[in-house]
């Protein structure tokens, strides 16, 4: 794999939806070589199983509303296809994934899919620890919560594309 260093995203906290205020989202252009693989979703799932990151992982697209995580980190690579995805809530910025890209978002991150192609498949999954939650950044006390929630999140020991040798356990220190 030619890729080894992501390009490196902080979002503020908004008012709605937190961020995380000391983790950079993760951004891996052309992570995995989907044009020689037969199955590029399997082989996304069995790089992010690989390297720690099995835990539920599910095959789909991203919710078009604004969501976040509050309580675990997500890995999103994408299977198939392209979309605009905007990362960091309602102010964030503007992404074209495609293909082949990997995005790690570090808990309370802001992400939704402005728009995307008919054949548009994403792989996610989680680290061993943390918990799932959805949050709409619509509520208040949900908010309050979360900003003291985020901070408890534990830390991935590996990195979901480049495994314990990666760049994630270096950053996100």
């Amino acid at each position: 794999m030619a890729i080894s260093k992501p390009l490196t995203f902080m979002f503020k906290n908004d008012g709605k939806v937190p961020n995380n205020p000391a983790l950079p989202v993760l951004v891996y252009k052309g992570a995995v070589d989907v044009d020689s693989k037969r199955d590029p979703a399997s082989a996304i799932e069995k790089l992010f199983t690989a390297n720690g990151w099995g835990r539920d992982q599910w095959r789909d697209g991203i919710y078009p509303f604004v969501h976040y995580h509050s309580m675990i980190h997500e890995a999103l690579g994408i299977a198939r296809g392209r979309a605009r995805v905007q990362l960091g809530g309602h102010n964030g910025e503007v992404f074209e994934l495609a293909a082949g890209d990997v995005v790690v978002l570090p808990a309370g991150t802001g992400h939704q899919r402005l728009s995307g192609s008919d054949d548009f498949l994403v792989i996610g999954a989680y680290p061993p620890e943390g918990t799932y939650n959805l949050c709409r950044g619509d509520n208040p006390a949900e908010h309050a919560k979360a900003v003291m929630t985020i901070p408890k999140v534990p830390l991935p020991e590996s990195d979901p594309v480049l495994g314990e040798d990666g760049p994630l356990p270096k950053l996100w220190c």
